[in-house]
């Protein structure tokens, strides 16, 4: 029985499925395509690592971490603009070291 998924996929996906015996049809997207498409993969890891049992987190932070790499490739955006961006907004609104649940405002 056929089954559609219209998601990203790793580039050795296709190859394991055909190993498997397996039949698939794949297309190559366009460069927009492709960068709409991470971001999708990108909430769909997210939820992956939200739900991720203890001891499969390692896991799904990797697949995640992966993600964000290719979106930050395809836009030409470098680990260090990455890590500067992220130690500038600590500086200014701190990091996630007090634990601190923000109940209500007014």
């Amino acid at each position: 029985m056929r089954q559609y998924y219209n998601k990203l996929v790793r580039d050795r996906i296709p190859d394991i499925i055909q190993k498997a015996g397996c039949q698939c049809e794949t297309q190559i997207l366009s460069d927009s395509e492709y960068r709409h498409a991470l971001r999708n993969k990108l909430l769909e890891e997210a939820e992956e690592v939200r739900t991720a049992e203890n001891s499969k987190l390692r896991e799904e932070l990797a697949d995640l971490l992966e993600v964000a790499e290719a979106l930050m490739e395809s836009h030409g955006i470098s680990a260090e603009d990455i890590r500067l961006e992220r130690d500038r907004k600590r500086a200014e609104r701190g990091g996630f070291e007090r634990k601190i649940l923000l109940l209500w405002t007014e």
